[in-house]
């Protein structure tokens, strides 16, 4: 018989260390959102209701710099994709109990660090289990942020600009293992650092808004990425006898 997880204090458990981590990340994702003229209970708004440190930072970027909403929407669309995929494979492990509005809500809480461990559950997995596994994470990126968004607003800039770095600290924390093993990875990362900086110094690139630079290097870096790297497809062969 399947095992079926959806005990509320179980998820909160499991959820602890990923709230911790998310507190000093939107610590610094705070003190950067200030830094950068958005208001603290703007920077807070924005942790409430998105949840990704990627997009999050890629979304004050735009704003700081005056993008339109087709750009926004667009940058979001790209970073945030896989989220979409995380959400598709979860709901595969959902307990068939699980309704489609509670389907709504789980997903709004899929995160790297949630996937990766409610999909490591043996059997199906509940509401209740989901709900007590993003409770902590989604209070820590919350406070995390209002926290360095209130510091960013009293400490000397010098300190905020130094505090302010440490998100990026964290994407490469998250990429440069992944790369050391493989090589795919960090051709990819290559080329999306390429991409970058050819539209920072060749002078008719330079006017492309920092948005579309994301958008653009983003996809293009994933596209050779693909093209280059394939990943093979298994045959499946089907006995019909």
């Amino acid at each position: 018989m399947e095992s079926y997880v959806n005990r509320f204090p179980l998820g909160f458990r499991h959820g602890l260390p990923i709230g911790l981590g998310y507190l000093s990340v939107s610590f610094s994702f705070g003190i950067m959102a200030v830094s950068m003229g958005l208001p603290w209970w703007a920077a807070l708004l924005i942790s409430l209701t998105n949840v990704t440190s990627a997009g999050q930072v890629a979304g004050i970027v735009i704003i700081a710099a005056g993008g339109g909403y087709v750009e926004l929407a667009l940058s979001q669309l790209v970073i945030n994709l896989r989220y979409a995929l995380m959400s598709l494979t979860l709901s595969q492990k959902l307990h068939p109990s699980v309704t489609f509005g509670q389907r709504l809500l789980i997903s709004f809480g899929v995160t790297d660090e949630v996937f990766a461990v409610s999909a490591s559950q043996h059997g199906s997995i509940g509401t209740i289990y989901m709900v007590g596994l993003f409770t902590l994470p989604y209070l820590g990126w919350a406070s995390g942020t209002l926290l360095g968004a209130c510091a960013g607003s009293i400490l000397p800039a010098v300190l905020t600009s130094v505090l302010g770095i440490a998100i990026y600290g964290m994407f490469l924390a998250i990429v440069l293992p992944v790369a050391k093993k493989q090589k795919s990875v960090a051709i990819v990362c290559l080329f999306a650092v390429i991409f970058s900086c050819l539209f920072h110094y060749v002078p008719f690139l330079s006017g492309v808004s920092e948005g579309m630079v994301i958008i653009i290097s983003a996809v293009a870096a994933s596209a050779l990425g693909a093209w280059l790297f394939p990943v093979p497809v298994k045959s499946e062969v089907t006995d019909h006898e």
